[in-house]
């Protein structure tokens, strides 16, 4: 199907809109069609949501189709942090638990302006690495955080900067005490730059018309939501020699819809990891074998479609 275009002020334009009018109400239309050599051959078709695309890792960028003004993000977050292993002791007179990973600020279903053919960069947050060093009988124990997710446009500009969740820690403790200190990993924080769309209708993917209010179908099930991270759990110590303790888990992402990562159970197995940027679970200690290791923070995403929202 070709473009079409209309004659504005003698200048043709390409029509990304046209009404007719019905029983006296002008109402958009959804197809037009033209007759050419004796047969009608469609002309103009209204443009419908394209299908989301994932993105799960790395960096690039993507080019807003003809058509649309709109971007819709159903979901975005920052990279979830690492949380650190268990620590045991020989006389100080406790053991400590791995503290868990904090999780990456998000977007659940937020509409950004954008303009057709522009380009939109992105880079995906990733989740933090684990603490689990093994030097000086395992003292100190520091994760990593997670990194940001950003999008921007080459006419729009910065749309939004997820930070990842802050990696656990514990340190200053020593073989035979004192007994370490075990600190949480830390929420990541939402800046929302863009020009956001908060009314207005849309064609969705079969052609029927919706209110933008309507996109409630990311992990928040909220429209235009947004918002900080969540700090991990934190066990602390326990108290008397060769106590047994389980790891912290992670904070959960998205407003707390995505859960992270499970703390080392008592009995073994190690801390979780997170998922969809929320924070790891920490190693628990004193266990057969001795103190477990802590999980990696979940990878940050960008999932996405674009719309051409009318007033």
């Amino acid at each position: 199907m070709a473009n079409t275009y209309g004659k504005v002020s003698g200048t043709f334009e390409e029509v990304t809109n046209i009404y007719g009018k019905v029983s006296g109400t002008w109402e958009e239309v959804d197809e037009a069609y033209a007759k050419v050599s004796g047969t009608w051959e469609q002309v103009f078709a209204a443009f419908v949501a394209t299908s989301f695309v994932t993105l799960s890792s790395g960096s690039s960028t993507f080019v807003v189709p003809q058509g649309a003004n709109a971007l819709h993000v159903q979901a975005a977050v920052g990279g979830g942090g690492g949380a650190a292993g268990g620590a045991d002791y020989d006389k100080a007179g406790g053991e400590s638990a791995g503290a868990g990973g904090g999780s990456g600020a998000y977007i659940s279903d937020k509409i950004f302006t954008v303009t057709e053919g522009e380009t939109i960069t992105y880079s995906i947050g990733t989740g933090g690495a684990g603490g689990n060093q093994t030097a000086n009988f395992k003292q100190p124990r520091i994760a990593s955080p997670g990194t940001n997710t950003t999008l921007s446009g080459s006419s729009a500009g910065s749309l939004f900067t997820l930070t990842g969740g802050g990696g656990s820690s514990g340190t200053g403790g020593g073989v035979q005490g004192p007994l370490r200190t075990n600190t949480a990993g830390t929420a990541g924080s939402a800046t929302v730059s863009g020009t956001v769309v908060t009314s207005g209708t849309f064609k969705d993917s079969a052609g029927v018309t919706q209110n933008v209010t309507s996109n409630t179908s990311g992990p928040t099930g909220v429209f235009n939501s947004s918002g900080n991270g969540a700090t991990g759990s934190n066990n602390g110590n326990c108290g008397g020699d060769n106590c047994q303790i389980a790891g912290s888990n992670g904070a959960a992402s998205f407003n707390g819809n995505i859960a992270g990562g499970v703390g080392s159970p008592i009995g073994g197995g190690a801390g979780a990891n997170g998922t969809r940027g929320s924070g790891a679970g920490g190693g628990g200690a004193q266990y057969s074998g001795g103190s477990t290791n802590g999980g990696a923070g979940g990878a940050g995403q960008i999932i996405y479609r674009f719309l051409r929202v009318s007033p």
